[in-house]
This record gives structure tokens, sequence and C-alpha cells, in this order.
């Protein structure tokens, strides 16, 4: 949490703890115009931060994309079974490279070899302080796939390797509902050509 000469926290306090935590915020902040706000009060959900990775294999062309149930997708009313990218929450005392490639592992049962950044941001910044690192990550996709997940977690989690055609087919299509996914795959069509250009040229 940041407090600059521009903002002043009031005050700050728990009002529900469960699985997810909310806070109280009550404060005020300079206007653009100089002047300060009047008092503002608001519920911020703490989750915590998270990592998302797009395993893609270059020789192969396609990628590993997850599927799996969504409670917020249920409240939604969206499909229930969304299709995703490898992601995780960043555990304290690691890394966000450590947490890509943790949860490629637990997720699809994936090994990345090299991890380029995409983006970091704020998944909601107006109720959630959460925010995302993104990477892409290379992969073999030869023998990936089948069910995974950790059962203490309540992980269900089918694991399909996707040829790049398809997949630009589902994002294309509306089909790719979560924003993780959507900004990684965008960023794969952007940059798609090069990477494998970087990715694939043979090694002295």
């Amino acid at each position: 949490m940041r407090e600059s000469e521009d903002v002043e926290i009031l005050a700050r306090e728990t009002c529900f703890q469960g699985y997810f935590r909310v806070d109280r915020y009550r404060l005020r902040h300079r206007l653009f115009d100089g002047r300060w706000s009047g008092e503002i009060t608001r519920e911020i959900f703490e989750r915590g931060h998270a990592v998302g990775v797009l395993p893609y294999d270059p020789a192969a062309d396609a990628v590993v994309l997850i599927e799996q149930f969504r409670v917020g997708a249920l409240a939604a009313g969206f499909p229930n079974w969304l299709t995703e990218i490898v992601a995780g929450v960043i555990d304290e005392g690691e890394t966000p490279e450590e947490v890509a490639r943790r949860e490629a592992k637990e997720e699809a049962g994936c090994e990345v070899s090299e991890l380029i950044p995409i983006c970091s941001y704020l998944v909601s910044p107006g109720g959630t302080s959460e925010s995302v690192v993104l990477f892409c990550g290379r992969v073999s996709c030869a023998g990936i796939g089948g069910i995974h997940g950790l059962p203490h977690e309540d992980e269900d989690i089918k694991v399909t390797v996707v040829p790049w055609a398809e997949a630009r087919r589902l994002l294309d299509a509306g089909e790719i509902r979560n924003a993780v996914s959507l900004i990684a795959l965008q960023w794969l069509a952007l940059h798609r050509d090069e990477l494998r250009r970087r990715w694939l040229q043979p090694v002295d």
C-alpha cells in the first residue's frame, strides 16, 4: 500500500476475512485542480498478486491451454468452464519467474525452458489491488495433455495442446473470456513471427 503527498489514508479496516479478504478504506486525494477531494469510502478486494504464463512451442507452432471450472463465471452468467492460460498466485518469497515455472508444471505438466516478459497490469483497480505479471514460456508440447492440478487446492484442470491457427480462431471468435488469456494470446499474435525466429534460430 502506498500513501503519497497526494493521497491521505484516514482509516483502513478489514471488514471480511474468508478465502479472500475485503478491506474498507477512508481516504481523500488531490484533485486535478489542486484542491483536496472530500472523504471517500471504498471496499477493496484483496486476493494477492498473480502470474500468468502462456506456454508456446515454436517448433510445433502450438500453445498449451487449460480448461477449468470458475465460480466467478458461474456467478456472472458465463459458461462455467473457461479456456485459459496457466496462472497462479505469488506466495511469500517467490519471484514471478519461479511462480511461472511452478504453475506450468503443476497445472499443465510443462517444463518451461525460457521466459519472455509480456507485461504487468492491474486486474480491476476500481475494486481490487490484484496485479498480474505475464510471461510467454518456451515449451515442448510433446506428450503434454490430460488432467492436472493439485487435489488439495480442488483443482481439476484439463490440458490441451492447441495449434496456433485454432488458438487464433478462439481469440477472434470471442471464446476466450478472461483478461490474462486475452492479453497473452493477443501479444503472441503480434510477436509470434519474431518469437519463432528468435527461438528457432540455429545455435552456433
